[in-house]
């Protein structure tokens, strides 16, 4: 049902945009005649070119599940303070460009560095195509800076590592046998009022056969933080099915690009120039500050032509 109602809202903007080319096509010969109108038709065929545009982009959509919503995982590499201060800066850009297309985000868990930052941070982000969009995003993000935490203020390089797994559905995508669970509980480690600190409210849960680990604390409740923990687990499951399925394949998501330490996808510099540059498609823009604000359209899009074979 869900894949249908999907079909039909596509089907809808197909036909929603054939009849705005024929009311143009219509009002073409008024235009010649009259300037109000001519205006009229030009800003209304931008809008029907910037639309189809949009609709070519989503025939890179090629797996069933780049319509879903998407977990977005942030973690933070090697370096101690400067790269989780480098992890909870790029979990917040996906948090901005969320709220910028109008995605519903959510924080569904997140570790806390030792002096600042995040050790690891888990989003929700909910909306059409979501996990086609940020597909983009999976590989290790390297960031160049002068360091905020060095009293020498001497030039760093972090790194960080982004997943993206299409969000999984419980009844339908698999069956996990209570028997290769393994729940525990602990107390939270980050901020969250006496409550938290006093109560083993964080539950962490290891699926057996494959070693794969969800944790949750945000929650106050031991059974909220059980079902989020769960959530990030199923679709953790799903992509290592999605991995294993690309592998045999090599082309479910066209070019495959395996969330691992050895691909960096693109580099954030700060110092000793301004810069942003995507390594897979050589995209780049001089106002990195616009980036971490959430401004990746570009970047996506740039992404999404390329693993059509468009140009670098």
């Amino acid at each position: 049902m869900r894949r249908l109602a999907g079909i039909n809202k596509l089907v809808e903007r197909w036909r929603g945009l054939e009849r705005k080319v024929n009311d143009l096509t219509e009002l073409m010969s008024l235009a010649e005649e009259d300037t109000a109108i001519a205006e009229e038709v030009q800003s209304e065929a931008d809008a029907v070119a910037t639309e189809l545009d949009e609709l070519e982009l989503e025939t890179a959509f090629t797996s069933e599940y780049d319509t879903r919503n998407a977990i977005l995982a942030v973690h933070a590499g090697a370096g101690g303070t400067e790269s989780q201060d480098w992890a909870e800066m790029l979990m917040r850009m996906y948090l901005r460009w969320a709220e910028r297309r109008g995605y519903k985000a959510e924080v569904l868990d997140v570790s806390p560095g030792e002096e600042a930052g995040i050790k690891s941070g888990v989003v929700s982000i909910s909306g059409d195509y979501a996990s086609g969009y940020l597909k983009s995003e999976r590989g290790v993000h390297r960031l160049v800076r002068l360091s905020p935490f060095d009293a020498d203020h001497a030039r760093h390089t972090s790194f960080a590592l982004v997943e993206v797994m299409p969000e999984a559905d419980e009844d339908v995508d698999l069956n996990i046998a209570p028997d290769d669970l393994n729940v525990e509980v602990f107390r939270s480690s980050g901020p969250g009022g006496q409550h938290m600190q006093k109560t083993s409210s964080a539950v962490r849960i290891t699926h057996l056969p494959t070693g794969l680990v969800a944790t949750s604390q945000n929650e106050r409740s031991q059974h909220q933080n059980k079902d989020i923990a769960m959530k990030i687990l199923r679709s953790r499951l799903l992509e290592l099915e999605l991995e294993k399925k690309a592998e045999e394949m090599a082309k479910l998501k066209g070019e495959h690009v395996v969330a691992g330490w050895g691909n960096q996808i693109r580099s954030y510099v700060l110092h000793p120039y301004k810069m942003v540059k995507d390594h897979r498609t050589d995209y780049q823009t001089g106002n990195p500050d616009a980036v971490l604000e959430g401004e990746l359209d570009d970047f996506i899009i740039s992404y999404l032509r390329y693993s059509l074979g468009g140009e670098r």
